[in-house]
Parts: structure tokens; sequence; C-alpha cells
């Protein structure tokens, strides 16, 4: 049977497709092997792209595919070739190199008459909970709290603004909470997506919550942006409805391997996380590139979340005699970790997460936080009026500094709001404008330029606890060597040796 070209010059027809008894679902991995197999001399280039030709090209009928070209990047994460994933070896399929495409009737759907205002949902930790499943009480309302502050504001300035310009309408934020329960969140998302007809979903924080979330916003063609969920798999599960405004765990992950390895030359790193979803996803990259660098993890140890007692992973730990230890958990765990290692004289670099760069850390930590470096998804001290306008309206706002989850989440509803004001009230158009935007959006926390994978590929920080303030400092501020810099697909990599 031949192979089904997707990429033509004119709307593409999907009504067809039945007649090969494919499902709309299979359609996006014959349109990314499609898209890599052709040579970059025939395929427009999505940044050779203006807004008003991305526009024009999505409104077609409900048996068409507009005809854009899918983003298309060399590597996955900026990763380096000697800690990519299976680079010794041909892999059957590398994934999240090239765009996730949308094949459904979506982009048909007339926009509605009857709005009175335009809904978008928010799915957070903003209520204290107690469950099973979590394992107690939740810890992460802080987090939650603070995106949907970051949100509210974003909503109040496009109000203010004139709301939804089109029809002279407001903007509504939807709330509802991340309660921590196993399939909760997607009972949220239906409610939002069918009750409440929201047009996007900004959220959440825990990753296991946010995986079942997105798998209901693809069944319900809903776009859904998170602002802090870090865990790398959440953009690996290729849903094109899925979008990230936050550097992952991932990519900080493989500055922290360049800076330990690379730089400092460390050898017997070892590793004390939360035994949770997030610590557990949070290292799996430093955990792959120490090895593949050849200075493997000597020893991983797992604490309970909320624990006050460390002296059975510390044994282990200090049995090693590692020359490094990093951390991922939440601030206040890291914090006591941090002083039971002082305690016992092990005075090793500490190395650990963004979610340590809180008030909340320094406090419990005390003197033991001078040093502590951290990796971070943005420079908090860049210059830029609008992340000064921002801090200036949020401390009126709500009487508080802002922190990286509600300036992340400004950012992302901010996204979200340009999205709708740009495509109009249709679900599929607006995943569009997010998806094939040929420039990065220009964000308070920076430039938010969007991966193949629909990733924020920004760049990442690393910060030291200095005199009592964290100092942020990126790669060139370090020094911090790379490895080689892949800069080809691996097709493309293997038609040059052939040649």
């Amino acid at each position: 049977m031949k192979s089904i070209k997707l990429h033509v010059s004119k709307p593409r027809l999907v009504g067809l497709v039945s007649l090969f008894t494919l499902s709309l679902a299979t359609l996006p991995v014959l349109a990314a092997e499609d898209a890599g197999s052709k040579s970059p001399n025939k395929i427009e280039r999505p940044e050779d792209l203006d807004m008003p030709t991305i526009l024009e090209r999505i409104n077609v009928g409900p048996y068409e595919l507009p005809d854009l070209p899918l983003k298309t990047n060399s590597n996955y994460a900026h990763s380096s070739a000697d800690v990519e994933p299976y680079g010794g070896v041909k892999p059957f399929k590398e994934h999240f190199l090239v765009q996730m495409e949308y094949t459904g009737p979506g982009r048909a759907i007339p926009e509605p008459e009857d709005v009175k205002t335009v809904k978008i949902g928010f799915l957070g930790p903003v209520m204290p909970t107690v469950s099973v499943a979590t394992g107690g009480k939740s810890h992460e309302e802080v987090l939650g709290i603070a995106m949907l502050r970051g949100a509210k504001l974003a909503i109040e300035q496009a109000n203010e603004k004139g709301g939804y310009i089109k029809r002279n309408i407001p903007f509504e934020l939807v709330v509802h909470n991340d309660n921590g329960l196993w399939g909760a969140s997607g009972n949220e998302i239906i409610n939002m997506a069918y009750k409440e007809n929201v047009w996007a979903i900004l959220g959440t924080v825990d990753g296991a919550n946010t995986h079942i979330a997105i798998r209901v916003a693809l069944k319900a063609e809903l776009p859904m942006l998170t602002p802090g969920d870090l865990d790398p798999t959440y953009i690996e599960t290729n849903i094109p409805w899925v979008f990230r405004c936050v550097g992952d765990d991932r990519q900080q992950n493989y500055l922290i391997v360049d800076y330990l390895f690379r730089k400092l030359k460390y050898e017997r790193p070892t590793i004390i996380r939360s035994s949770n979803r997030y610590g557990r996803f949070g290292v799996r990259e430093i955990r792959d590139g120490s090895r593949r660098l050849n200075r493997p993890v000597v020893i991983e140890m797992a604490y309970k979340a909320g624990s006050e007692n460390f002296d059975m992973q510390l044994d282990r730990i200090q049995e090693a005699k590692p020359d490094v230890i990093i951390h991922w958990g939440d601030a206040e765990d890291g914090a006591r970790v941090l002083n039971a290692i002082r305690t016992r004289g092990m005075q090793q670099p500490f190395i650990t997460c963004d979610r340590c760069v809180s008030d909340d850390f320094v406090k419990i930590a005390g003197k033991n936080a001078d040093g502590v470096v951290c990796s971070y998804p943005w420079n908090p001290d860049r210059k830029d009026p609008k992340l000064d306008a921002f801090r200036e309206a949020f401390r009126k706002r709500w009487g508080a500094e802002s922190d990286t989850y509600s300036t992340h989440a400004y950012d992302g509803m901010n996204m979200l709001i340009w999205a709708i004001q740009t495509a109009g009230l249709n679900r599929a158009k607006i995943r569009d404008v997010l998806a094939y935007r040929p420039d990065a959006f220009p964000g308070v926390t920076g430039d938010i330029p969007l991966s193949s994978a629909l990733d924020d590929a920004g760049e990442v920080f690393l910060t030291r606890r200095e005199n009592g303030a964290w100092k942020f400092y990126s790669r060139e501020d370090w020094g911090i060597p790379r490895g080689k810099v892949i800069e080809k697909t691996r097709v493309e990599r293997e038609q040059a040796s052939r040649e």
C-alpha cells in the first residue's frame, strides 16, 4: 500500500481517509513522518510565514487541512550528541522533532453568536485537600495560588483594554481546584469543556494530575497550556492540543549535567529526591546524562514528601563517598535534607531544583543555604520594562511579590488571550495560532519560542545563594561548556554520511 501524502500545495482533503481505514488519531504520525522525509527546499519553513498568512490558511472547510509547514527541530530540548538517548544506535523512530498536527474538522465550526463572556479555564491546587492518593495532606497550594493570581491579573488587564476586542465582551476566568485525587483533574476538564464552554485552559502543577487532564483535553479538543508543570513527559505525550510556557526539568537537567561534569569534573554524583512523581521524573536526565558521560550516579535515595528524618538515606549516601549531592523535591524538604547533611559534617556541594529558590527554603536552611546552586527556568534579574510593569501591577493588586509561578502563569494566560484575540472563538484555530506562530511570544519571563514539541525552548539558568540573595547566571556567565551540538536530524546525518 502506498504511503499517504499529506503535504500538498493546496488544502488537503481528509474525507477519503476512511477508505484506508485509518483513524484521525493516526494521521499526525503519518504527517510527521512525511514532513521528516521531505528535503528542506521543498517545504516552506514556519518562520517564513506571517500571521495573516497563517490565519488565511487555517480558514478551511470541515474536510480540509490547512496547508502549513510543520516545525522541525534537529534535536530535542537542546540535547548534546553525547547525552542524546539512543545516540549509539539507530532507533526505530525518533519522536518530538516534527510538530504534531491536528487533523480534525473543528476549524470549520462558526463562532457562536450568544456569547456574553469569553471563558478561559484555570486548573490548579488552590484549596487544601487530604487524600490517600496523594499520601496525605496536599502541599502545592502555595504554587497554585501564585499561578491563579498571575492568571487573574492578566485577565483583568485584558478586560481593562476592552476584553475580546472583536465582540467587545469581557474575558472570564473559570477557576477549578486540582485536588490531587487520581482522575479528579479529568472531571474538572470535562466540566470546563462541556458545561462551562471554556475556549482554553491554563494549568496545572502536579505532573500526574496534568497527565490525566491533557488526555481529557485531547478528547474534548481543547487547548491546554501549563505554566507550572515541569515534568518532561508532559509534552512527550505528543498531544497536539498541549503547550508549555516554562523551561522544563529536562532542559534544566542538561544544564546541571554540563555544569557538574563538563565544567567542574565531578566523578561521584549522588541523588536524594522526593519519592513522588516530581522527584522521580525530575532527575531522569541527570541520571541518564551522568551515565552517558561515564560518571554514573553512585547511589540514588528517595524520601517521602514531608519527612523529618533522613538518617537511612544519608547513611547510604555517606557510605558511597560522593563528591557532589543533587536534590530534587519541594523547598521545605530540600532545606531539611540540606540541614541534615551539614549536621553530619558533610560538606559536598548541594545542587537542587527550582522549587528551592524560595523564602521557605532559606528560612529553614538558614546559613546552610549559602552557596547552594539551583537550576531555574528563567532569569528574574533580567532588565525588561515589561517585567518591571508586571511586578508593580502584581504588587499593587495582591500586596505581595510575584514569584516564578505567578509570572509564568501571567505569561501563559497572555498567550491564550493573544491566541483568542487573533484566531477568534474557535478552539481549533486558537490551537493553530499558538502552534504555528512563527516568532517567539514576548513574555515578561523573556521570549518564549515553542519547539516542534510545543514546549518552551528558551534559555534556562543556574542560581546561587550569595550574600543573602539569589544571583542568577546563564551558561555563558559561568562559561559552562556544551557537548557537540546536534545541528542536523538523524536522517540528515545519515544521508550526509552516505554522500
